[in-house]
């Protein structure tokens, strides 16, 4: 392996730069929706614990959205950078979505979470509430312009080729943004999005709790996030199944790569692996434990349906489909194989531990509980965050990597995108320098929101304090109300 292969290093630059961008986006689209509601809670109730929640929960958003908004353009001058070929071949069917998402979703998310952040004491209590909520449909919409565009990679559609074969040429922009992959990853992407939020709370409601801080105000939290988790869960699930049957229709090699399936099967041989050995090579399975017509209903909702499996799939893609591409991939259009199975795997898996830690908390938590919370259980949601966390993690990289070898699937393979005029040296250089700063920024990130964390609210104010002439019980809440 060639360690300064152009391709090579721009994968892993690319990579890099895109999971680390991702770890802001979700918090980001799950916190909007928090904060709204919190504030919402507030508005109606009158009750300051909700206010304290607002603003708390507040801070974490603005720290992660300041953060997902700089590595956001460093990711995509990587187009630029180093997959120029890319650019070029895309660029008519890219620039849509992304200069929507640019031009409208975020500058329109950015002008409303800056009235929300400066019009506490400035805009009537109504109309400062509706700028979250508005900002929040706001982050919604960038996101949906942003899986439309990746949708294209999984599934391209409303395009029409060149004359000259050079590039994709957008003929319908409703067909992609109306892509069936857009569509079904939509809301799997925002139940995600919200169980990693879910998570950020439960595990900075459990850290107070633990302790006995800001016990009221953190019991209201902790139950929301609970509720939220499990609620996230079961939309991801749902979510999920609709878009693997996508899956399946436009992309059968990604769900053959997640099952680790040599060979087409069917019914009670198209089970579901919860473990799987193969030859070295990948190309035979030595040693599995399967749940029978798992994998079928997954696949087709049916007991008997079939799904195609990799040898089978390479050879139709080989002779019929993409004659044109074997020689490059020599006649192997399957991901690698370890990769995608494995982070199949641990999507689920992570998931559903941060689940259960859910449904355990709302059990010891519950009204009729005759036991306080043991210290042990405390600590274990502590890790729910990171649960789900990864979860969301290795399900992009199954995404991404279980599209491979195409950049743009059927159209165009990845060592076709890399910039040509590009050194290997110098994409180094750009990996290492990115790779320092953002490991930097990841420990300014991460500590700034435990800092905010584990300082929590801002006390509430003592009934029995005497009373400051000079202010009044808004402004202790950290808040003057001179407009509403």
């Amino acid at each position: 392996m060639d360690l300064l292969d152009p391709l090579l290093l721009a994968r892993w630059q690319f990579g890099l730069t895109t999971l680390y961008h991702f770890l802001f986006v979700p918090l980001t689209l799950g916190m909007a929706l928090t904060v709204a509601i919190f504030q919402t809670a507030w508005f109606r109730t009158g009750k300051l614990k909700w206010l304290h929640l607002t603003r708390f929960f507040g801070k974490v958003f603005l720290i992660n959205f300041a953060m997902g908004v700089v590595t956001g353009i460093v990711q995509e001058f990587q187009f630029g950078m180093n997959w120029s070929a890319y650019s070029r071949f895309v660029g008519d069917v890219f620039g849509a979505p992304l200069a929507f998402e640019g031009l409208m979703a975020f500058f329109f998310e950015a002008t409303f979470i800056g009235l929300w952040i400066f019009g506490w004491d400035k805009l009537p209590k109504a109309l400062h509430l509706a700028s979250i909520w508005i900002a929040t449909i706001g982050a919604w919409f960038s996101a949906y312009f942003i899986l439309a565009a990746n949708a294209f990679m999984q599934n391209p559609v409303g395009f029409t080729m060149a004359e000259d074969g050079s590039r994709a040429e957008m003929t319908d922009f409703f067909a992609v943004l109306t892509n069936p992959v857009a569509l079904a990853a939509l809301p799997h992407t925002l139940f995600a999005a919200f169980m990693m939020t879910a998570g950020v709370i439960i595990s900075i409601s459990a850290w107070h709790l633990l302790r006995k801080q800001n016990v009221e105000m953190m019991r209201s939290s902790l139950r929301y996030g609970l509720w939220g988790m499990i609620v996230a869960f079961a939309g991801v699930a749902v979510s999920g199944d609709q878009l693997s049957l996508v899956m399946v229709a436009t992309q059968p090699m990604k769900m053959a790569a997640a099952e680790a399936t040599f060979d087409t099967v069917c019914g009670a041989d198209a089970s579901f692996s919860i473990f799987t050995l193969g030859t070295p090579d990948g190309t035979s399975e030595l040693f599995s434990i399967r749940v029978p017509y798992l994998l079928s209903l997954l696949s087709t909702h049916s007991l008997d349906g079939c799904v195609e499996g990799i040898n089978d799939l390479n050879h139709l893609y080989t002779t019929e489909m993409f004659p044109q591409f074997a020689d490059q991939v020599d006649g192997n259009f399957a991901p690698i194989l370890w990769v995608t199975y494995w982070a199949f795997r641990w999507m689920i898996g992570l998931g559903g531990i941060a689940a259960l830690v859910a449904v355990v908390g709302l059990w010891l938590t519950r009204k009729k509980a005759k036991r306080e919370v043991p210290a042990w259980a405390w600590r274990l949601a502590i890790w729910a965050w990171p649960a789900s966390l990864f979860a969301i993690l290795v399900g992009w990289v199954f995404t991404e990597m279980g599209r491979q070898p195409w950049i743009v699937f059927s159209l165009m393979l990845t060592e076709d995108g890399v910039s040509p005029s590009v050194p290997g040296w110098t994409v180094l250089i750009s990996l290492i320098a990115f790779t320092a700063i953002y490991a930097a920024l990841a420990i300014v990130e991460i500590g700034l929101i435990i800092r905010t964390g584990k300082k929590g609210p801002e006390p509430l104010p003592d009934p029995d304090a005497p009373v400051d002439p000079d202010r009044d019980e808004a402004a202790d809440a950290g808040i003057r109300t001179t407009v509403y």
